[in-house]
């Protein structure tokens, strides 16, 4: 389906402007990699860092402000407040570090009630969720290697289809969508958790797919207009696929901000993540991928050939 038509080897020229698109990324990662390390790294959620999750539901509408300060008078500064589902719902998630001296068990339904019940007669704990140190450790060296493998896949994946500086590129542009992404995340102090994972991995195959779809374009485009400078041949690839790129991108972006809006608290980061991916992951394909396999095309030029790709 083609909304944007062009006469036959017209094209926009989008390479003109890697050179912003090179800063604007820059600024992206860069603040990213700040934020990370004046935090001194990611904030965690109880998957990776372990402790415990306890589901409450009130009888009205609770105010986490107050909630905060009678566990700040009993020495726990650090617990973790927020709703969980629908307002209506009036229900909130507590989350408790691992050496939170509430304990486990019957002990932590005990201490709650001691500290809630005076002003919230009627709750009720709905579920409580421990995971222990170990456990949360394992996690984050499994996240870490899901994504390892799956960049590795990729590029064996690309270098098979079309050549090595595709596979590289390809690598480069998912490496830069996940940090930006992730950054992004440590700017906003939003908690890291295996539902954001789970999004990023998303991301990964949604922007390969965006990237590949170029790709094809342009090894097509070599053999079709052996003329036109390896600039001329991107761009005009690039172009001949930009129908394709925004009604996909456009059609995922609105189901993705539909689950943003409405899909409630439990998928909340996960849909922002998916959310940022799409954008990213759209930019990345054109100013990312595109001029990194030009510029590794010139750097090492294929034999018996001076095209982008071959």
């Amino acid at each position: 389906m083609q909304f944007l038509n062009f006469k036959e080897g017209q094209f926009i020229n989008f390479l003109a402007y890697r050179r912003i698109a090179t800063i604007i990324s820059a600024i992206l990662l860069l603040a990213g990699i700040g934020s990370v390390t004046v935090q001194k790294g990611l904030k965690y959620g109880i998957d990776f860092r372990g402790g415990t999750n306890v589901q409450i539901k009130f009888e009205s509408q609770p105010n986490l402000d107050q909630l905060r300060n009678l566990f700040a008078e009993r020495g726990m500064q650090n617990v973790v407040l927020q709703t969980f589902g629908d307002i209506i719902d009036m229900e909130i998630l507590l989350g408790l570090p691992i050496d939170s001296p509430l304990g486990t068990g019957e002990n932590l339904t005990r201490e709650l009630g001691n500290i809630l019940l005076n002003q919230h007669p009627k709750l009720e704990i709905r579920r409580i969720e421990s995971i222990g140190p170990k456990v949360g450790d394992e996690l984050k060296i499994s996240a870490v290697q899901a994504i390892l493998i799956a960049l590795g896949l990729v590029l064996l994946y690309i270098t098979i289809r079309f050549q090595w500086r595709q596979g590289v590129s390809a690598i480069i542009a998912l490496v830069h969508d996940v940090l930006i992404i992730v950054g992004i995340f440590s700017i906003l102090d939003k908690e890291f958790t295996l539902t954001v994972v789970a999004a990023l991995l998303t991301v990964v195959g949604y922007s390969l797919n965006d990237t590949i779809v170029v790709f094809d374009r342009i090894r097509e485009n070599v053999g079709k207009y052996r003329k036109k400078s390896p600039e001329e041949t991107i761009n005009l690839s690039i172009t001949e696929t930009l129908s394709r790129t925004l009604i996909t991108s456009g059609t995922t972006l609105l189901v993705v901000l539909a689950l943003f809006i409405l899909g409630g608290e439990i998928i909340h980061d996960f849909s922002f993540a998916l959310l940022l991916g799409v954008l990213v992951g759209t930019y990345s394909s054109i100013y990312v991928a595109s001029p990194v396999s030009l510029f590794l095309t010139k750097l090492v030029p294929a034999s018996g050939t001076s095209t982008a790709a071959s």
